[in-house]
């Protein structure tokens, strides 16, 4: 369909990631009306591409005592309380992590401990657990694999995990329940203007090349490390804002880190923090941080994962060779820029929102964590751009899609329907209570088994996220729904022709398209 819709939204917004869907969700519950475009698939830029870690950030902290740094101080208080909300908020996709710091020089070992128990101070009643210091046996039982020549004590502290990209479906499901409307594959292609002001957009569907144009009181910028590309579109004149940083991550079998705990390295030998950490059924190690370039699919280079293996064998007994990483992903992070800063590594996670002449509002920067924060700071500067009455945020104590029904309940549903245990953490840990609807779908369309025999992705599960989650092309399901396709992906490979074969009878693809969708997940899923 071409042409111009008369339908007028009081928000458009920007980008599907992280903060776009906080800004959906929180301007919906204050009763705007919402459009929001994301030209790939939602989360599959830096908001899939995370540490998978709801934190307030150890190392602001450290540089914040060092330099009494009041940005870095409230970058942290900020981000313990923000924690603690989204654990309350999306409880079946975000638990507390404990994670273990192991020291190697006397000298340290005072520093980090007082270091962590001033986090745990900071955190107040959000406190997830209180640090403890340990000694080398005590923490070799704790972490089996860690390198114990050397090791002089080691330090546990509390800090959060969570389903990255799952939270974005979540937020966005959210939204829409409460009247928002959301587009992925489509690529905002013209900010529309009259008399020097934006009205609206132009997008292009990446799936069928349709355009169409929306109406819109006000446009906001939620593109993450792109957010200069669309101040360009507005004002090709404006100074940039943002400096990508590069973050990449390898994925281990879980036998590297056999517990339920992680691991802190606070500092490596150029100074950067490094995570080894438990998620879902693998390892993850992460991250490298240097400078980036804006690209839609960054990969990581060589010489970073052979960083992280460097790390990773001095920490562990356990040797990790380069065969036996599973897969291997970096992500860009929206770094705002500051004068005197020598690399990434040393800006601060904050963010900022800016109105520009023209009327687009930016807001870029942040990290996971603040997602909600950041939505919140946003909305109230839009309304005051629409010249309306400010409207209470209603996010603090807002639960997302999945997690309205009791966890007890859905998880005695899920295994009186016969499902193995690993099934039932699968569907819980990435549907939460809508598992249940996949339970429904599954008896009522006569679906059974599994995609692939070793891993517990369902049949049942595809057809629901078809249906409800804006699955348009392979990758959406198998990386991002079902994140098989980022940590595993010749498992993921494996899963293909079934995924293809139940997407070309639901959209009833000729065959050009579904070689396409074939060729694009093929080049995508290979390491």
């Amino acid at each position: 369909m071409n042409g111009h819709t008369t339908e007028r939204y009081d928000l458009i917004i920007i980008g599907g990631g992280a903060t776009g869907a906080g800004v959906a969700l929180d301007a919906s519950l204050r009763g705007l009306k919402v459009l929001l475009l994301e030209r790939n698939d939602f989360a599959e830029g830096t908001s899939s591409r995370s540490t998978k870690l709801v934190h307030g950030g150890v190392r602001y902290l450290e540089a914040a005592v060092k330099h009494l740094d009041k940005e870095q101080y409230a970058l942290v208080k900020e981000g313990l309380s923000e924690r603690q909300i989204f654990l309350r908020n999306a409880p079946h996709l975000a638990h507390p992590l404990q994670l273990l710091t192991p020291l190697y020089r006397w000298s340290r070992v005072p520093y980090v401990y007082a270091g962590l128990v001033l986090y745990d101070l900071l955190s107040g009643r959000a406190s997830l657990g209180r640090s403890r210091l340990l000694g080398p046996s005590t923490a070799r039982k704790h972490s089996p694999g860690i390198r114990t020549e050397g090791l002089k004590a080691a330090v546990s502290y509390w800090d959060g995990a969570f389903r990255d990209s799952r939270m974005v479906v979540a937020l966005l499901q959210s939204a829409v329940e409460l009247g928002a409307v959301v587009r992925n594959h489509t690529e905002v292609t013209q900010l529309r203007k009259e008399k020097g002001r934006i009205v609206g957009v132009r997008a292009r569907s990446r799936l069928d090349a349709t355009e169409r144009s929306y109406d819109a009181r006000l446009v906001v910028n939620a593109t993450g490390p792109y957010a200069d590309s669309l101040r360009r579109m507005d004002d090709p004149g404006l100074a940039p804002l943002m400096i990508p940083s590069r973050g990449v991550h390898i994925v281990l079998p879980k036998r590297f880190l056999p517990g339920t705990e992680g691991i802190l390295i606070p500092r490596t030998r150029d100074g950067r923090v490094l995570f080894v950490l438990p998620y879902l059924d693998y390892c993850l190690a992460g991250t490298t941080d240097e400078e980036g370039v804006l690209e839609e699919d960054p990969r990581p280079k060589e010489e970073e994962i052979d960083y992280l293996l460097d790390h990773l064998n001095g920490t562990f007994d356990l040797q990790v060779e380069r065969g036996a990483i599973l897969a291997a992903f970096a992500g860009l992070r929206p770094l705002i820029r500051k004068p005197g800063a020598h690399s990434t590594a040393e800006l601060v996670r904050e963010y900022l929102t800016e109105l520009s002449p023209g009327g687009m509002l930016t807001i870029t920067g942040g990290k996971w964590t603040s997602y909600r924060a950041m939505a919140e700071a946003a909305v109230d500067k839009a309304l005051d751009a629409l010249g309306e009455e400010p409207r209470p945020c209603r996010t603090r104590l807002y639960p997302v899609v999945g997690s309205r029904e009791a966890r007890a309940k859905t998880l005695d549903r899920l295994h009186d329907a016969g499902l193995t245990p690993e099934e039932i953490r699968h569907l819980y840990t990435h549907y939460g209570d809508r598992s249940l609807a996949i339970l429904d779908l599954a008896k009522r369309e006569k679906l059974s088994g599994r995609l692939h025999p070793s891993h517990p992705l369902l049949h049942a599960e595809l057809l629901y996220t078809l249906r409800n989650e804006w699955v348009r092309k392979p990758l959406d399901f198998l990386v991002r729904r079902a994140s098989l396709g980022l940590l595993n992906p010749m498992a993921a490979r494996d899963c293909l022709p079934a995924v293809l074969e139940m997407m070309r009878e639901e959209y009833r693809w000729n065959e050009a398209t579904l070689q396409a969708r074939r060729q694009e997940a093929e080049k995508r899923l290979l390491f």
